[in-house]
């Protein structure tokens, strides 16, 4: 996922207004938005690679979306897990935001932005920028850069 613009507790009516868009990869085999038919609660895209998602909702209200943060010159970690992987497990685990990305093993993982939450309470997290924060309501964005950067996409 490339690009994340939200307005959190921000309008009335709605608690969560999400735009986002994944433009990066396009080579890299995906599934469209749908429920998945092994975890018929989950609605995501599916990364048909690694099995990961960019940004996806259960049945439940969980919801969570990241974005890649740039690294052109980094390589990843030896070990690397996918980053698809954080939102996935998150979205399938009953864990707390606040626990679930307390226990991340942040060192694991290639550079990535993290929100995840319900529509009553987001938090986000970044093994790149600013660590981990319950978000306050507003207007945010996120692309390649941290939460709120002025990155150009933002």
């Amino acid at each position: 996922m490339c690009l994340i613009l939200f307005a959190l507790h921000h309008h009335p009516h709605y608690p969560l207004v999400l735009a986002a868009n994944r433009d990066e990869f396009y080579s890299r085999p995906a599934r469209a938005a749908g429920y998945w038919p092994e975890h018929p609660q989950l609605l995501a895209g599916q990364d048909l690679t690694a099995g990961g998602t960019w940004l996806g909702i259960t049945r439940q209200g969980r919801f969570a979306a990241l974005t890649n943060v740039r690294e052109p010159e980094q390589p990843p970690p030896p070990d690397a897990l996918s980053r698809g992987q954080l939102v996935r497990d998150y979205l399938l685990g009953e864990s707390t935001a606040p626990d679930y990305l307390a226990a991340l093993p942040m060192s694991r993982f290639p550079g990535f932005n993290l929100l995840c939450g319900s529509v009553d309470a987001l938090h986000y997290a970044s093994n790149r920028h600013s660590g981990r924060q319950a978000l306050p309501a507003g207007l945010h964005g996120i692309s390649n850069g941290g939460l709120n950067e002025p990155w150009p996409k933002v």
